[in-house]
């Protein structure tokens, strides 16, 4: 099995730009080294009963101190491009002062990733938001935005030269959705009306740092990442298509409307008012400030039955499918119509593909790990991309999830992603025969 797209495409063309990526508490561990405060993902994890196993990101893949080895191993790779994260509680002290040895920590990476003539992609949010701003109210406090619009500017300050591509956050839906409403995530609250009101903040803190960022760092792209999943409805009843919309919008178009049109999904107005934030005077022309690009990150799709109480419950395929190891259904088609429709919605900006990956149950047997589902999931959703800009959707980049095996979450270590094996005991790192087939791809094309 390998990964091949149509000898004509326009991914294999030297303007397209393939990469791999992470992020900084999946990865990093070192999490009381060298005067980095604590975050909500360390707070959530020391919480029993959030995450699976108990486990935590102390030492994750030890990449803070490993750093110089998986810099070669994405060289390995074959890659065009690396995407990272910093991390907030590790370059910034509560009085919102400068941490030195975090700054450098960053700065020694970033040089290196540029000396060996890769294209660096950093998001500045990925999750994990210093405690002490959270003990003040986190993203339901208007005044994390500005804390954030500081943060923003420091680092921005310190490491433009070593950045081709700044997003502000990724995923705004999992960090204020599945961390302010439904509770899954750090902090772990779960209240509708927190969910929605952490996302305004969210996307009010994006808009007041770009300006920032664009002063400071003038020859970088700058944008956003968002995730998004296909809806379906689960038949043809009519309660059921209802369900599928409603989904939609408070998924996707929650998310991606403000930003695009400087304001929230209308529909929600009269449907579900409970869905709408509080937004004060100015906000949206903050928020829908043009961007350079729009990150999308995809792993799978939805299907949607009416439901009274919640007006919409998640519901399996009633058709033959496949799933990965979380339990994702593959639906590699559901990625090129969902690319395809925002493309009809609305003017978009040149999109990157920030993330598309697949957790399978990887073992490594005589020293190979032969993760075949995976080779089929990149090789489906690769195909899928071709298809989207042969129907005119002008994708630029595409990142596989991820570089290595990392800290997932609420599921903590048990489940891979990875493109690499890490052994947590030994730190080991083996590439996966995807890894292998994602670097046999790349090294075939005509540069």
């Amino acid at each position: 099995m390998s990964i091949t797209l149509p000898s004509n495409s326009k991914m294999l063309t030297p303007d397209f730009i393939f990469g791999v990526a992470t992020a900084a508490f999946q990865i990093e561990g070192a999490a009381k080294a060298d005067n980095r405060l604590p975050s909500i993902w360390d707070t959530f994890c020391a919480t029993p009963g959030k995450v699976k196993g108990m486990d935590n990101g102390d030492i994750a893949c030890d990449h803070y101190h490993l750093w110089e080895q998986d810099i070669q191993l994405i060289k390995e790779l074959g890659v065009d491009a690396y995407r990272l994260s910093i991390a907030w509680p590790r370059v910034m002290n509560e009085q919102g002062e400068a941490n030195q040895a975090g700054l450098d920590f960053y700065r020694n990476l970033l040089k290196k990733l540029k000396a060996e003539g890769l294209t660096v992609f950093v998001t500045l949010y990925h999750w994990d938001l210093p405690q002490h701003l959270e003990d003040k109210g986190g993203w339901l406090s208007r005044e994390t935005a500005y804390r954030f619009q500081q943060y923003a500017d420091l680092v921005t300050t310190e490491f433009a030269d070593w950045v081709d591509s700044w997003a502000t956050f990724n995923e705004p839906f999992c960090a204020a959705i599945l961390g302010y409403e439904l509770g899954i995530h750090a902090p772990g609250l779960n209240k509708p009306e927190y969910g929605r009101q952490a996302a305004h903040h969210i996307l009010l803190a994006h808009g007041l740092a770009l300006p920032i960022i664009r002063k400071n760092a003038p020859h970088s792209k700058v944008g956003i990442v968002l995730n998004m999943n296909r809806s379906y409805a689960a038949s043809e009843k009519v309660e059921d298509q209802f369900a599928c919309l409603l989904r939609e919008t408070l998924d996707n178009q929650f998310f991606i409307e403000p930003l695009m049109k400087g304001q929230y999904p209308q529909l929600l107005k009269t449907v579900a008012p409970q869905y709408l934030p509080t937004v004060l005077p100015g906000d949206m022309e903050i928020i829908s400030q043009p961007i350079d690009f729009l990150g999308l990150n995809f792993y799978t799709c939805n299907h949607n039955a009416y439901d009274a109480d919640s007006l919409f419950k998640n519901v399996q395929s009633s058709q033959n499918v496949e799933f990965t190891d979380i339990g994702w259904e593959i639906a590699p088609q559901a990625f090129t119509e969902l690319l395809v429709t925002l493309h009809q919605q609305y003017e978009l900006p040149p999109i990157y593909i920030t993330e598309n990956g697949a957790a399978c149950d990887d073992h490594i047997i005589a020293g190979e790990i032969n993760d075949e589902q995976r080779v089929r999931y990149l090789d489906g959703h690769l195909n899928a991309v071709h298809r989207a800009i042969d129907a005119g959707v002008d994708i630029r980049g595409y990142f596989a999830w991820s570089l290595m095996d990392n800290f997932e979450w609420a599921e903590g270590y048990s489940k891979r992603f990875g493109l690499t094996y890490v052994d947590y005991h030994t730190q080991q790192r083996t590439i996966k025969r995807s890894g292998y087939a994602y670097q046999a791809m790349l090294n075939a094309r005509i540069r």
